[in-house]
Formats: structure tokens, C-alpha cells, sequence
């Protein structure tokens, strides 16, 4: 009699943690399959950035799943969720994508990014990489220059911007 009561506890316990377990997954927006590297400190130790050499090019998505035989890279955003995903969010994503092709072997055929309403899935199609190849061209362009200047008419993006104090460009 006690061991069936043992086993009974036991069972009721594994229930709570399996529960437990899918819950967390669904707050974070997590979809199906295994949960192969982490960069918050909720799911355990936060692993090392992917760096791929070719575009010197780092980086660290919030989740990667493998789901079958893809690996699916999830991006977690905490602001207000859009109607459509940001841009700067979509080619981060679209890093994240090109680093776990370089670095796993295994090109990702999408990306999530999960805002606090919603999650949009994001296909990695050779259009959007050849495009985030365009943006890290630019980028390293524009690193070579001595001086750059302002992207925007916007008043409020200069006032929040910590290079305001030594901006000449300021609005």
C-alpha cells in the first residue's frame, strides 16, 4: 500500500513539472520541439555567441529550437507589438538565421519573433539574406568613413540618442 502511494505521488509530481515545463514554454512563445540553446538565464546556462569569420558577423538568439531535422532561431521582444514586425527585427532575425547556418551547418527556412502579443513568423528565404548581406556591405562601408551623417529628421530619435552631447547633426 505505501508504495502505491509513493508511486502515485510520484506520478502526480512528474504531471506538475511536465505542466510546468509546457507552460513556460507557451509564456515565452516557444513553439514545439527541443530547446537546443538559450541566452536568458530562465532555461539554465547562457551559451556561447555564434560568430561567423566570412562577415565577422556575432551574435546570440534568445531561443533555438530543433524542430525535426531544422532548427528554428527565436527572437524575444519586449516593447509594444507591432501590427507587422519591425524591420531591424526582421534582418536580426535574418542574422541570427545566417550564424546558425554557418556555425550548425543547418540552414534555418525561418525565424520566430515573439512581442508580448504576438508572434510572427519570418521566412529565410535568399531574397532576405541577400539583402542582410546588402545592410552588413553597407554597414562596413560606412565604418570606413570619417564621418557619417544623421539617417533621420525625427527630433525625438535625437533627443534619446547617446551621442547627443557630441553630435554636430543634432535636431
Amino acid at each position: 500500500m505505501p508504495t502505491i502511494i509513493l508511486i502515485l505521488i510520484l506520478l502526480l509530481l512528474a504531471l506538475y513539472l511536465l505542466w510546468q515545463g509546457a507552460s513556460r514554454r507557451h509564456d515565452a512563445g516557444l513553439p514545439g520541439g527541443r530547446i537546443i540553446y538559450s541566452d536568458t538565464r530562465g532555461w539554465g546556462a547562457v551559451e556561447e555567441a555564434f560568430y561567423d569569420p566570412v562577415w565577422d558577423l556575432t551574435g546570440k538568439p534568445d531561443y533555438l529550437i530543433r524542430d525535426g531535422k531544422g532548427l528554428i532561431p527565436v527572437e524575444v521582444k519586449s516593447g509594444r507589438t507591432p501590427n507587422a514586425p519591425y524591420d531591424s527585427h526582421i534582418y536580426q532575425l535574418a542574422a541570427y538565421c545566417l550564424l546558425v547556418e554557418r556555425v550548425m551547418n543547418v540552414r534555418p527556412t525561418h525565424g520566430l519573433i515573439k512581442y508580448p502579443q504576438r508572434t510572427f513568423q519570418v521566412d529565410y528565404t535568399p531574397a532576405l539574406e541577400r539583402r542582410l548581406k546588402e545592410l552588413l556591405d553597407e554597414i562596413r562601408a560606412s565604418q570606413r568613413k570619417q564621418t557619417l551623417d544623421r539617417s533621420h529628421a525625427t527630433p525625438a530619435r535625437c533627443t534619446g540618442c547617446g551621442y547627443r552631447n557630441i553630435c554636430d547633426q543634432k535636431i
